[in-house]
């Protein structure tokens, strides 16, 4: 594809494996329009985001590169218990 935001571990991942597993999730062929529309959009407003976090790529010099929707620092860290949290035991569960 000719994304423009160079690919890191996650993008290079994807790039290789992601419409094989899209299309074994939906049980479609790889050729299917659906399996490649939501390749395709599945990237745009995913993984193309950690990729250019990795990349240390700014979101926007004017004009947004690419959407931000959330960041993998931000869902690890709603792994953690709250400051406030009485149970402070990260192990639980």
């Amino acid at each position: 594809k000719p994304w423009s935001t160079k690919l890191s571990s996650a993008g290079l991942v994807y790039c290789h494996l992601g419409s094989q597993i899209l299309a074994e999730l939906l049980g479609q062929p790889e050729s299917d329009p659906v399996v490649t529309a939501l390749y395709d959009k599945l990237y745009e407003s995913f993984v193309e985001e950690i990729d250019a976090v990795d990349n240390g790529i700014a979101q926007a010099a004017g004009e947004p590169r690419y959407a931000l929707s959330t960041t993998l620092s931000a869902r690890v860290a709603r792994l953690n218990p709250r400051w406030n949290d009485p149970d402070q035991d990260t192990e639980v569960g």
